[in-house]
């Protein structure tokens, strides 16, 4: 098996190259043969540009071909590649500039508004090729980190993992690192050269990201769309789509998408997988799944820290199994009992994740780096889980999120799972709020379009599903929430989205 990110490019270049790779937003289709070429181009700019050996390049984008062409030509040199979201602010992008010190930074704009925006701002430079146009910023006195010879050392991805708008902290994901998630998300999903996957998980993100690797380790073909579009995928759901991996709010949306045009089942047939992660799914949205596609909906877990997917159901249709399956290639964990939130009588502590995808730590940051890796090389994910008789793992929360009411622990999860359950609910966010020495759970839910929803009916709904301590006192019903890109709740933005309403 390849160790490296050019082996996997390489492979399927020299069997596939005349075979579709990509069918991007607008429908241009390209061969692995036109891909290779787009990163060929893609190099020849960077060594134009000086980017060498050790030092990084800033990707700023939204899915399109120029992601692939920059990403393995920047590997080529043994550079490392920080992807992030064009759509992230100038203030924010500048932070991420000061902190990961990069030699380069490509805006790919040929489709983006908000990367064109920004190479006006920093006054790059706009080039084309067969990844079609991007802009070029040059930086100077950037300070190269080693170079290592072994793939398991040399650092492929930086991926900022707390958001932008707090103390910056890149995880750093390394060439083997990512060729061994790509090999674990490609043999868990039984992936081969005839599929096509649908990805609008942005590859900014690691769930999209490995997915795009999986999909070239099986040397199969993708649709790359720009950002998800519920028509898109469901049209394209009609047409040719074998796979389609997402999180668990891209496939609410369809559900909802297809009610609303009277297409309740998915009729196509040709579907093999269809897979959730990236956020918990509660039990309503499976059983929706499943009977929207008429397959099992696969669940899975993982971090930006692990290269995404570490844990991987395989089960058959309308199995009530409702956890995150069983550890993916070479992945193994432990629990640990002392940490925050656990409760060792019901054998819930915070998950320990081992293996070859773990990161090496974060970019120069040797303090963060400590914190979250242990002495034997595991990865203190923050979150809490339990394993049942079968040994599947099941997520109960994460313990920064833990809200404890009145003394007993609320898992935000479980709330969610309730609010979720109702008919007209798309998504629920809850989290919690410090009153008078104790907390409050608060609830916040986008609804159907034409709900006539109200607090109170909701409330009485979920009477039924949670104890007095986990019902929320108050909860927030609206046509949006604050999501990221990849359509997660961004939590930390739910009380001052509504501070008006609470």
């Amino acid at each position: 098996m390849q160790t490296n990110l050019n082996g996997i490019l390489k492979d399927v270049v020299a069997t596939r190259a005349k075979e579709l790779a990509i069918i991007d937003y607008n429908d241009r289709q390209y061969t692995w043969r036109d891909v290779q070429l787009a990163v060929d181009d893609a190099l020849d700019i960077l060594i134009e540009a000086g980017l060498k050996a050790g030092d990084r390049l800033v990707l700023a984008f939204e899915n399109s071909i120029a992601v692939p062409a920059f990403f393995f030509a920047a590997a080529q040199l043994n550079a490392a590649t920080v992807v992030i979201n064009s759509r992230i602010t100038s203030a924010e992008l500048k932070r991420i500039f000061t902190h990961s010190d990069p030699s380069v930074i490509v805006f790919c704009t040929e489709n983006s508004d908000a990367a064109r925006a920004h190479a006006k701002k920093f006054n790059a430079r706009a080039v084309k090729g067969a990844f079609n146009e991007v802009a070029i910023l040059i930086r100077t006195g950037s300070i190269p980190e080693p170079v290592f010879d072994d793939p398991s050392k040399q650092v492929a991805v930086l991926l900022y993992t707390s958001g932008t708008t707090g103390a910056p902290k890149a995880a750093m994901l390394t060439q083997s690192s990512l060729v061994a998630a790509a090999y674990a998300s490609a043999k868990v999903r039984n992936m081969n050269s005839n599929d096509l996957c649908f990805i609008a998980l942005p590859l900014s993100h690691i769930f999209g990201l490995v997915t795009f690797l999986a999909v070239c380790f099986s040397k199969a073909a993708m649709r790359l769309e720009a950002k998800f579009d519920v028509k898109r995928l469901f049209d394209a759901l009609q047409k040719d789509v074998t796979y389609f991996p997402g999180v668990p709010q891209m496939h609410a949306h369809l559900f909802h998408y297809a009610k609303a045009n009277n297409k309740p089942t998915y009729t196509r047939g040709i579907l093999r997988i269809a897979s959730s992660g990236g956020a918990p799914l509660d039990p309503a949205w499976k059983r929706e799944a499943e009977e929207f596609y008429g397959l099992a909906l696969q669940n899975g877990y993982g971090l930006t820290e692990c290269c995404a997917g570490v844990c991987a159901t395989n089960s058959v249709i309308g199995d009530p199994d409702t956890s995150v399956g069983y550890p993916m290639q070479d992945c193994t964990f432990k629990l640990d009992m002392q940490a925050v939130g656990a409760e060792p009588e019901k054998g819930i502590g915070e998950i320990l994740i081992g293996g070859p995808q773990v990161m090496i730590g974060y970019f120069r940051d040797e303090k963060q780096s400590a914190k979250a890796l242990t002495n034997d090389g595991f990865f203190r994910s923050g979150d809490l889980g339990r394993f049942d008789e079968k040994k599947r793992l099941h997520i109960v929360g994460r313990s920064k999120e833990l809200i404890i009411r009145s003394g007993f622990n609320v898992y935000p999860v479980e709330v969610e799972a309730a609010l979720t359950e109702h008919p007209d609910v798309i998504i629920a966010g809850v989290v919690g709020r410090s009153i008078m020495g104790n907390e409050e759970v608060l609830g916040f839910v986008k609804v159907a379009q034409n709900s006539t929803l109200n607090e109170t009916e909701l409330k009485t709904f979920v009477k039924d599903r949670l104890a007095p301590y986990k019902r929320p006192s108050r909860i927030i019903i609206s046509d949006e929430l604050p999501v990221a890109p990849t359509g997660k709740i961004l939590k930390a933005k739910l009380i001052s989205s509504f501070a008006d309403k609470l």
